[in-house]
């Protein structure tokens, strides 16, 4: 929790340097995080097999780090404490996809 805490301490103390929470509304916050998941779709683009899993790096954790850190920001936003969200969603998952009837398969849950 220090790490995390540090982290978003951090990305408020940039933020705030550069006076750029006025552009850090809500939509904003969540059209960075999806532009920022297209770059990384971008590392995967035309890959196959092996290539899939050799890819750049330091190109995925440079993208890997924008998705974050706008995730970070958007919770951090709306007072959302992001291990309990994770949290709760594992626990709701866990009902739609039972063990019995997901494990080794890729449907979805009304698929199951």
């Amino acid at each position: 929790m220090d790490k995390f805490n540090k982290v978003l301490k951090e990305l408020i103390q940039f933020r705030d340097e550069r006076d750029w929470k006025q552009f850090h509304d809500s939509k904003n916050l969540a059209l960075a995080i999806s532009i920022e998941a297209a770059e990384l779709n971008e590392i995967f683009l035309w890959k196959t097999g092996d290539e899939v899993e050799n890819i750049n790096k330091d190109r995925l954790k440079e993208e890997l780090s924008d998705i974050l850190s706008y995730a970070f920001l958007l919770a951090e936003k709306h007072n959302l404490d992001v291990f309990d969200i994770v949290s709760e969603k594992i626990q709701k998952n866990a009902l739609k996809y039972p063990v019995d009837k997901a494990k080794g398969t890729a449907k979805k849950y009304n698929e199951l």
